[in-house]
Parts: C-alpha cells; structure tokens; sequence
C-alpha cells in the first residue's frame, strides 16, 4: 500500500496536465509510478488519486459489501464510478486530468496535490486553505478519536 505526505502547489497548463511532483512520485511503489485512476471525492470538493494497487484495493472491498443486482448498491456503484477517469503519466511526468474533473471542483491554474496516506487529494488552491482546522478544534478531533486507548505495538 502507497502512503503519500505533503503539500504541493502545481500548475495546470493549458490542455489540463499537472506535473507529479518528484516528492510524491519517489513515495510510490516502483510498480505504480505511472498508472493511476482518479475520481471525485465522496465527501469534499477535491479529486482523489489513487496508485492502481491502492483503487483495486479499494474496489475489492467494495465489491464485498455491495451486490450490483441489489437496486440501492447500483445506484451507489453508479454515483461512486460517476467522475472516474484512468490516467498515465508521460514522458515528462505529467497526468492529463480531464477538464470536467478539474470544473467539478472549481480548479484554475493552482491546484495543491496532498498526501494522505493511500490517496493524493487534488484540490483547488484557494479551496484547499479553507479546509484547515483551528488548532484546538483539530486537538480535540484528535483526542477524541486517538486519546481514548492505549494501543500495544506489535511484534
């Protein structure tokens, strides 16, 4: 499984590729540095990347708790593939993302790729300083779901 840190500020040129930044690309596995789908998150305004290890991973799960001949699992399954796009990086490490991805979440020339463990959230910029919480009110989010009990290390 990828996991993906940081912050990055990229450009979108004019036919809508971004440049992965090197960062990013040397958190990949060797096998995944290429190859991605992409998609419109479920709870935020942004775009979520995912290496293909991480969305088959991702899709064996959901293949799991949902059966596609149950009328309600369809029309998630069709609102969850609704916004999905597969893309490659080029010679130059750039990824085409299509230009209705990038309008669904108001994304200008500034787009912030974020880290966040098995995915890369794409965000546009000025969107994306809006999402961060007040010091005491993230202490507290992290108390709350951290705080409560000792975890022993394994092995």
């Amino acid at each position: 499984m990828s996991s993906f840190v940081g912050d990055h500020l990229c450009k979108v040129d004019v036919k809508g590729r971004i440049i992965l930044p090197v960062a990013l690309q040397k958190q990949m596995p060797p096998d995944a540095r290429d190859h991605f789908i992409v998609r419109k998150d479920v709870y935020a305004d942004c775009l979520v990347l995912y290496a293909m290890d991480d969305w088959n991973r991702q899709l064996l799960q959901i293949r799991r708790k949902l059966n596609p001949f149950n009328r309600e699992h369809s029309m998630f399954l069709r609102n969850f593939f609704r916004g999905t796009a597969e893309l490659f990086l080029d010679n130059n490490n750039r990824m085409l993302i299509p230009r209705r991805l990038l309008e669904l979440i108001g994304a200008g020339r500034d787009v912030i790729l974020a880290g966040q463990d098995g995915k890369i959230e794409i965000w546009a910029a000025d969107k994306y300083s809006g999402t961060e919480l007040p010091g005491d009110d993230f202490a507290n989010m992290a108390e709350r779901f951290l705080g409560g009990s000792v975890i022993e290390p394994e092995g």
